[in-house]
């Protein structure tokens, strides 16, 4: 029987300044830390590098401090200024390929979204280190995705790779530990914490659905 890789951050916070809904995007990260997000992504879009840069800057401090990796969405020059823990990318951006010939994304940490079963097959799954499932259910943060899984496509996908399956789309305590039980070895959440009033409450109660 072949293990599968472990991939040991099971509440991934995906965030954005967007998404925090006019509060500090640092204090809602370092908040949704306490409450028991393991792995943060920060994705920036419709902004200039040089503010990605500098979000991305504070960021960090805030998950070195907890020793929370950091993730870049898309932006490969910000993930290596920065020293990012690694790089998410989507069908339209690099591909996970081509960045694992960069001396920078050689041992880093790279997610590749999956939005169609072919992908599986691809040398870019191969050279992933995590798959996003997205997403499971439509949700507004995110309206350029082709396919919405759902419980029982993520189920398909869980039986045809061993990688570690990270499920993004909709994802909130109500449905968490369907979605665990579904096959995802990790759930990547947007609304449900950046836009929560109490986003250290809601990471508890999402973290606490998946452990249980």
């Amino acid at each position: 029987m072949i293990l599968r890789p472990s991939f040991p951050y099971s509440l991934y916070l995906v965030i954005s300044e967007k998404d925090c809904l006019g509060k500090d995007i640092l204090e809602v990260a370092e908040r949704s830390i306490l409450g028991g997000v393991d792995i943060i992504q920060l994705r920036e879009k419709n902004t200039s590098t040089e503010d990605f840069l500098r979000k991305a800057f504070a960021l960090k401090e805030i998950t070195d401090k907890y020793n929370i990796p950091l993730i870049i969405n898309d932006h490969f020059e910000v993930a290596e200024k920065i020293g990012s823990a690694g790089i998410h990318v989507g069908n339209n951006d690099r591909s996970p390929s081509s960045l694992r010939n960069e001396t920078f994304f050689k041992d880093k940490m790279i997610g590749y979204s999956i939005e169609y079963l072919s992908q599986l097959e691809s040398i870019n799954t191969e050279v992933s280190d995590y798959l996003g499932i997205s997403p499971i259910f439509s949700t507004d943060t995110k309206k350029d995705t082709v396919t919405e899984w759902g419980l029982e496509g993520l189920s398909k996908i869980r039986s045809l790779t061993d990688k570690p399956l990270v499920a993004i789309g909709n994802i909130n305590s109500s449905n968490a530990a369907s979605i665990i039980k579904a096959g995802a070895d990790a759930l990547a959440v947007v609304s449900a914490i950046c836009g929560a009033k109490d986003p250290e409450k809601s990471a508890y109660e999402i973290k606490n659905e998946i452990v249980k």
